[in-house]
């Protein structure tokens, strides 16, 4: 049986980066991951997409991408960036192993994992697989309907895709920018959106990510009551554009309120499409509102951008919105569900999850002595699950790995 101090689960960002603070601390482990480093980025998203935030902002300090700081890197280069970390930090990957089954001893410190290629024995066990783990799809259009159903992690492009329309549920950036694309490629589109915030991608000569940082919004511990799970619209997309529903009606689109039933063939459609723009539109116009102000207080000299808070007319789908849509009527042929995901923790043993199969911890760690989590929604600010976040929540991690290390090293003074 292999032995290490401590086995990290998942070669993403968040494994990557806990592997550069664990060899910083001089602490022996092993990063196992199932397919490649960065294996999501590679096979589970579709073929042009690029980083929702730019270059400069969107990476582990000690590293640049090899791409102009403003723009948003591809999906290979992302790869490709935690490749190259991973080899200058040498870390110790071992990729095409998959952790089937991960339990604490019951009588002494540590845990046992049971892997494709054997059975390794750790003290400590850091979760790494991060918050984009099993694709989700409400249970609305079953399985034996007349359409082929998708999540997102299974499109690639409209060329894939049988002829006739596309139904896009999810107003996320994942469901706004696969709505934009297929649009872009002459499918008619239909796109049922739910509640979301929608950032500006700039204002007044800063993106998006400067203002959350100036302004103190990356660094909120807390998310307001229920807003945990709020959708976000930003795309890094063709240089970055903010993401505007009522910009994207008037190329084509046929805008949808969430997506609430279905019945012989028709997707029943709730009547919130409005307020749920209406909010979108709030929650932008709010980080205008903090973003003038900050430059009135700082005195920075920034230009300002009046057409910024121009909201566009409602379209003809937004006034007389669609309430029922029979899907052979309309042609529609596909629905692609960019509904987000779930944790998937099956493998891991440990009185660690709650009901609802979600990590139990404080920052990352966990009540079970010796399991930690990095790469969580809100771990322990806002920015916790991007990739300049993930790096700093590993590194408070992989302190306290250190710290109870120094603790057991403990032996009292002779008397």
């Amino acid at each position: 049986m292999e032995k290490f101090d401590t086995v990290v689960v998942g070669a993403g960002q968040a494994g990557i980066a806990t592997s550069e603070h664990l060899r910083a601390q001089g602490i022996d482990h092993l990063v196992l991951e199932r397919g490649r480093i960065a294996e999501r980025w590679r096979s589970e998203r579709w073929d042009s997409l690029v980083a929702n935030g730019p270059a400069w902002h969107d990476r582990f300090p000690n590293m640049t991408f090899a791409c102009d700081r403003d723009s948003f890197p591809d999906k290979e280069s992302v790869a490709r960036y935690f490749e190259d970390y991973s080899r200058m930090i040498e870390a110790p990957v071992r990729t095409g192993v998959s952790v089937e089954r991960a339990r604490p001893f019951v009588d002494q410190p540590g845990f046992v994992l049971e892997t494709s290629q054997g059975t390794i024995e750790a003290r400590h066990l850091v979760c790494a697989t991060g918050p984009f783990q099993k694709p989700a799809i409400p249970p609305i259009v079953p399985q034996t309907a007349d359409v082929a159903q998708m999540h997102s992690t299974a499109y690639r492009n409209p060329g894939d895709l049988a002829d006739g329309a596309v139904l896009v549920i999810g107003g996320g950036s994942s469901g706004s920018q696969i709505a934009a694309e297929l649009n872009d490629a002459g499918r008619k589109v239909f796109f049922s959106i739910g509640p979301h915030d929608r950032p500006p991608r700039r204002y007044r000569g800063r993106d998006n990510v400067w203002w959350l940082g100036v302004l103190g919004i990356w660094n909120l511990d807390t998310p307001a009551p229920g807003t945990e799970h709020v959708t976000i619209a930003v795309s890094g997309a063709h240089g970055g554009k903010t993401v505007d529903f009522r910009r994207i009606a008037d190329r084509g689109i046929t805008l949808l309120g969430m997506s609430s039933g279905y019945e012989k063939g028709t997707l029943q459609i709730a009547d919130d499409l409005k307020k749920n723009l209406d909010a979108g539109d709030a929650n932008m116009l709010g980080l205008l509102e903090s973003a003038d102000a900050y430059v009135a207080r700082t005195g920075i000299d920034l230009p300002e951008e009046p057409e910024a808070w121009k909201i566009p007319s409602d379209p003809d789908c937004v006034t007389n919105p669609i309430r029922s849509l029979n899907l052979a009527e309309n042609d529609i042929r596909t629905i692609i569900w960019a509904t987000g995901f779930q944790f998937d923790y099956g493998w891991l043993q440990a009185d660690t999850l709650d009901d609802q199969g979600r990590p139990i911890h404080q920052r990352g760690v966990s009540a079970v002595p010796g399991l930690y989590f990095v790469g969580l929604p809100w771990q322990s600010r806002r920015g916790s699950s991007f990739i300049w976040g993930v790096w700093h929540d590993a590194k408070f991690i992989v302190d306290q790995i250190a710290i109870q290390k120094s603790y057991l090293a403990y032996r009292p003074a002779t008397l």
